[in-house]
């Protein structure tokens, strides 16, 4: 089959597309042909590399997917060729502690397609038959594909990590990312106010169309003083940074006294400098998240195809112009997902 895949960590140049191994099904497991595969920045990571990943080369991520039914493995039940479906892409490997209390991604054998196994950027996957669920009709692959691992992430990050109550205000550093485009989404479902901060005029009106009340183009000004002039120098409750390095010192001083920064990545570096002053003087929370449970999986979907939240598109490309896909997410260009679509 034809993946856009890397036999080696490295930048984008050592990205292929190309021949690779058919997937094998194995027990408990489904081969679903790929019709939509969303990008994410987790994607960049990995084809980079840190210390400890250990992966089967060659690689191809990929953890968005919607398509259809190919082939189920020795005692599956319950699934036949041809079903529509999108792909739960958080895979618990046993039982333990944290999966029995429904925090299956804190758990050690918590896994994510397209990281820590050979993702939907392929025409072909082969995911465990518990993470296949049921696509409405109606519904597009590139619509289902596209909210997917986002939409778990902002309402963990959200609803739990950061037990958002209605009518508080959010502040959204980045508004343009996937992740980031459905928090607005999610804040405002939640009651709350929310403000976006955009790397440019057009994906800060993006955001206002989204339902941020205000949208601070971070090139003409100080977001940090927009903020606080917005709130009459209060602050805000919750800050959402996945920026990391570049603006986590500015989220301290945009946060409100006894507010939450929730971080769910790191697109601009894992390793900053906190002023620990902001920190203790203001009873700042500062909150890891990832990913989610399996049942927040099925509450966002049950969202997605209600209508309630709606995916966010920037473009798609064929599976073979993958490589310049990846570019476009790099280069920060996008607003909302960016999918592949195999042929």
């Amino acid at each position: 089959m034809k993946a856009v895949y890397f036999e080696s960590h490295g930048e984008r140049d050592v990205l292929r597309f190309g021949e690779v191994p058919d997937p094998e099904v194995g027990p408990g497991e489904v081969r679903v042909r790929v019709r939509a595969c969303a990008l994410n920045y987790l994607d960049i990571w990995v084809r980079r590399g840190w210390p400890g990943l250990r992966l089967e080369m060659p690689h191809w991520c990929g953890a968005d997917v919607a398509g259809e039914v190919a082939e189920t493995g020795p005692g599956v039940q319950g699934w036949r060729a041809g079903e529509r479906v999108v792909v739960d892409p958080g895979i618990t490997l046993g039982e333990d502690e944290y999966t029995r209390r429904g925090e299956d991604s804190v758990s050690p054998g918590y896994r994510i397609l397209g990281e820590h196994r050979r993702g939907g950027a392929a025409e072909f996957v082969v995911v465990p038959a518990a993470n296949l669920h049921r696509l409405p009709a109606g519904i597009g692959f590139p619509e289902a594909a596209a909210p997917l691992l986002v939409g778990l992430t902002a309402w963990r990050m959200l609803i739990h990590r950061a037990a958002l109550r209605p009518a508080e205000t959010v502040l959204v550093v980045g508004a343009g990312g996937g992740v980031n485009s459905m928090a607005i989404q999610v804040a405002r479902l939640a009651g709350a106010r929310v403000f976006a901060v955009a790397g440019s005029a057009e994906k800060a009106e993006a955001a206002r169309r989204l339902g941020a009340e205000e949208a601070f183009d971070r090139t003409r000004g100080d977001w940090v003083r927009e903020v606080l002039a917005r709130t009459e120098k209060r602050g805000v409750d919750v800050v959402v940074d996945n920026v990391g390095r570049a603006t986590l010192a500015s989220s301290l001083k945009a946060v409100a006294r006894g507010g939450r920064i929730v971080v769910v990545g790191n697109t601009s570096g894992p390793l900053t400098e906190i002023d620990l002053r902001f920190l203790f003087a203001k009873q700042i929370s500062l909150i890891g998240s990832t990913m989610g449970s399996h049942q927040d999986f099925r509450v966002v979907t049950g969202l997605l195809w209600s209508g309630a939240l709606r995916p966010v598109i920037d473009r798609t490309y064929p599976l073979a112009e993958g490589i310049e896909a990846y570019r476009r997410l790099e280069e920060g260009r996008h607003f909302g997902k960016i999918l592949l679509l195999p042929p």
